[in-house]
């Protein structure tokens, strides 16, 4: 992250460091967006050289394929996940969802071809993240399971005890694998 510099009352630059448990980020964001924007212009790429090749490329043609393009990419493009004391923030292309989980009042699953979590709090947001994003971002779980402790000692998760004791275990194995492979005992 680096450190940020100001100017104190004399001129002098001193170092303010962040606190390094105030935010905390999805890391493989950044590797997914690159894929996003990899696959979308190598489809991009092979439709205008097809058509061109084919000799029925136009301006109605590549205006087709741009569109598609564009769509592709909007839909591999995944949410921009962060967490903070006491937030939770999904950020999309055109669209940014935030929910208090230090007063969450449900949290579900969705499943289906892809698995989502429903975090809802007592304010009535909504967010939807892929619970792989607090699998692989210790940090970002941390943050979350100390949160929703407070839910539960204040009395406002009702619904998700049962959502976060899978998550959880899904977390320890995924861990555990780590360490394993890692120390070479596989």
């Amino acid at each position: 992250m680096g450190r940020r510099f100001t100017r104190s009352a004399t001129g002098a630059r001193t170092a303010v460091g962040k606190p390094p448990e105030l935010l905390a980020h999805d890391t493989h964001w950044a590797g997914e967006r690159r894929t996003a924007i990899g696959v979308t212009c190598l489809l991009y790429t092979a439709l205008l050289v097809m058509d061109a090749g084919f000799g029925t490329l136009d301006l109605t043609r590549g205006a087709l394929w741009t569109g598609l393009a564009v769509l592709v990419f909007v839909i591999l493009l995944p949410l921009r996940v962060s967490t903070g004391p006491g937030v939770l923030s999904a950020h999309g292309l055109l669209t940014a969802q935030t929910i208090r989980t230090d007063s969450l009042a449900s949290i579900r699953w969705s499943d289906g071809v892809a698995q989502r979590m429903i975090l809802r709090d007592t304010e009535g947001n909504v967010v939807e993240i892929d619970p792989t994003i607090l699998v692989r971002n210790p940090a970002m779980w941390r943050r979350l399971d100390e949160d929703t402790r407070t839910s539960i000692r204040r009395g406002t998760l009702l619904c998700g005890a049962t959502a976060l004791r899978q998550l959880a275990a899904r977390i320890d194995r995924e861990t555990a694998r780590t360490v394993f492979k890692v120390s070479g005992m596989q």
